[in-house]
């Protein structure tokens, strides 16, 4: 029995030795095996440090660097600002914060809201009619027609409407025979993007614009001039003005606002829609309406 364990422990100990041996004699092949990957769809089968290196992300600079649209260009302080100079002429605005005092445009405010007689009118495009976002009047000797649609002269002129005209004209040394009136009840009242080039007005017209009650923004957006024929210019006279330049005016209370020169010829505006509670706002446009085309070219 003694011989049999003892042949036991001899055999054991013959076979670990064994085993590990065949251990250490089988490891480079498992090495190799684990070291060998299939590639393709043929199904080589290849070393690890046979195969191309991983590719790695270089970053090269664009061949064109991508146009950004320009920042708009705001306008707050009092003066005169030249906003383009074009072949068609300088196109410039002037500002007057507080041209009326602010308690006298309180009760103006309020009188005009009250005895104006503010309609909301009717238009129509390609067949169908909407209403403007705002409430307008007109006074004028002679008619106005824009965005095809007509208002019939109005001779009798509110008393305050005819001083606040006198009191405009003394201050910029124009003269003006006709005023449209809007007013825009809360911030979803707005007026799209237009100019006030209608031939009746003549060449390079003056507009005084007059803001009494809530603060808006008043936007500018130039025109793409019509000797560019490039790719832009051509998206742009397609309706996209992305990369136009660009100007913001606020017009507070009491504010006096002056387009002259080329700006209705190179320049649109517009007073948008916007997103917070606006309270009232009442905006007086002083023009000069021409009754025939002699009168117009000046």
């Amino acid at each position: 029995m003694e011989d049999k364990r003892q042949r036991a422990r001899v055999q054991g100990g013959w076979a670990g030795p064994v085993k590990s041996r065949a251990a250490s004699h089988a490891a480079p092949g498992a090495s190799a095996a684990r070291n060998l990957v299939l590639v393709g769809t043929d199904q080589t089968w290849m070393r690890r440090e046979q195969l191309p290196p991983k590719r790695q992300f270089v970053f090269k600079e664009p061949a064109e660097v991508e146009r950004k649209a320009p920042e708009p260009r705001v306008i707050d302080e009092q003066g005169l600002h030249e906003i383009s100079t074009l072949p068609t002429g300088v196109s410039r605005v002037r500002l007057i914060p507080g041209f009326i005092d602010s308690k006298q445009a309180d009760w103006m405010f309020e009188q005009l809201l009250q005895e104006i007689p503010w309609r909301q009118r009717t238009h129509l495009r390609q067949d169908l009619s909407y209403k403007e976002p705002r409430l307008t009047s007109w006074y004028g000797e002679l008619p106005y027609t824009y965005s095809r649609l007509t208002m019939q002269p109005n001779p009798n002129w509110h008393p305050l409407l005819t001083m606040l005209k006198e009191h405009i004209e003394k201050a910029t040394g124009h003269t003006f025979n006709s005023l449209l009136c809007n007013l825009y009840r809360n911030e979803k009242d707005s007026v799209d993007w237009h100019s006030d080039d209608e031939p009746s007005l003549g060449r390079n017209p003056v507009i005084a614009s007059l803001s009494l009650g809530a603060t808006r923004i008043f936007e500018m957006r130039k025109k793409p001039p019509p000797f560019n024929i490039s790719l832009t210019a051509k998206q742009e006279e397609n309706g996209d003005y992305t990369y136009v330049e660009q100007v913001r005016i606020p017009l507070p209370h009491g504010t006096l606002l002056m387009m002259e020169g080329a700006t209705q010829e190179d320049w649109q505006h517009r007073v948008p829609k916007e997103y917070h509670a606006r309270e009232r706002r009442i905006n007086l446009t002083f023009r000069t309406i021409y009754p025939d085309p002699e009168g117009m070219q000046r």
